[in-house]
């Protein structure tokens, strides 16, 4: 079976058009969310794309969750991020459960900019234990680069990190938006990638949270691929931190997992190669910004299975972890569903069957 650990909702443009009602009243209003039947659920346009796009990338189950630019942390006045992430978590957890077999819930937890992370704590547990989630996205810059919001390895973490043990249920690194500074969106969220892992690492987190489970997008940001430079900062006479961890800075790398959504062989390789595919989780983020064609090789970037195929030296045991094994191991939820999933065939009996009821041709 192959899982896919990172993949981000599409939605009806309805639920676009009720972000802008709560934006415009700054969520003043109690206006819910607009309802979908199960039916109009699977035939939208927009689910058929989630269902296609894990199809021709080969995965048997995606974890879904909220696209990260649109979870607008740094909103104001922060009521407005927590009605819309509970609204996008609802028809994310209606979207799992007419569709079992082929998604599964990542909760997109509320983080306000300025607010105590413990105010999304109860959004995850209710994503946890009346949706059936199996994890959380969390977004280490909710501000969108004001540099407010503390490094993860700081203590204000330290509520969601013991909930999330709690839970049993892994936290995935991915940055959203970015409202200040030079940087687009995707270098936003490689540079926020890459200082979660250093502040993580460097700190007192996985002493004090043995049990913490943490993901981290896009092959670890630029960590891995500019390793001397922390290894040699681990052990330099003058700039050396004193790390808690008490440990060279390739063991401290493998307390956390990367997914392989970094569109290049080379570089997948090297990841490989340095963590170990016992902490290697297979994603595609597809669709996404990797959704573009690669003349070399006549396919699109994010199709990350084929990439992984043309590596040499990986081992069936390999694949097995990166594919399958480690997320079961992250993921106890994806345990709880058990058995395999339905087949492409069958997912298309869905859309059949439903399209059908209301008179709609595929």
């Amino acid at each position: 079976m192959i899982i896919d650990v990172h993949g981000h909702l599409c939605a009806s443009p309805k639920l676009y058009a009720w972000f802008t009602l709560l934006l415009a009243s700054r969520a003043t209003y109690g206006t819910p969310p607009p309802p979908f039947s199960d039916d109009e659920l699977l035939s939208l346009p927009e689910t058929r794309r989630n269902l296609e796009a894990i199809d021709a990338a080969g995965t048997d189950v995606q974890l879904i969750s909220p696209r990260p630019f649109t979870m607008f942390h740094a909103e104001k006045p922060g009521r407005v991020a927590h009605r819309w992430n509970e609204g996008v978590n609802a028809y994310i957890a209606q979207l799992c459960r007419v569709l079992p077999d082929r998604f599964a819930g990542i909760c997109g937890l509320p983080q306000p900019a300025g607010e105590p992370i413990a105010t999304s704590l109860p959004e995850l547990e209710r994503c946890i234990k009346e949706y059936g989630f199996v994890g959380c996205l969390l977004d280490p810059d909710p501000g969108e680069g004001d540099n407010q919001t503390p490094a993860l390895g700081d203590e204000y973490w330290y509520p969601l990190y013991e909930k999330l043990c709690e839970l049993d249920v892994p936290a995935h690194v991915h940055s959203t938006g970015n409202q200040h500074g030079r940087g687009t969106y995707s270098t936003h969220f490689i540079d926020e990638e890459s200082l979660a892992i250093l502040s993580l690492v460097n700190s007192r987190v996985f002493l004090d949270f043995p049990k913490l489970k943490i993901i981290v997008s896009h092959g670890g940001g630029s960590v891995p691929y500019q390793v001397g430079r922390w290894r040699a900062e681990r052990l330099h006479p003058v700039i050396a931190k004193n790390v808690a961890l008490n440990e060279s800075f390739d063991e401290s790398l493998r307390r956390l997992y990367y997914d392989t959504v970094i569109h290049s062989k080379d570089s997948l390789a090297l990841l490989i190669k340095l963590v170990g595919s016992d902490r290697v989780v297979f994603g595609t983020e597809n669709p996404g910004s990797g959704t573009a064609l690669n003349p070399e090789t006549g396919r699109s970037f994010d199709d990350i299975k084929f990439l992984l195929e043309q590596v040499e030296g990986l081992t069936e045991l390999d694949l097995a972890n990166i594919y399958e094994n480690n997320a079961r191991r992250l993921f106890p939820g994806l345990k709880a569903k058990g058995g395999a999933p339905a087949s492409v065939a069958d997912a298309g009996k869905y859309l059949s069957a439903a399209n059908a009821r209301q008179g709609i041709g595929m």
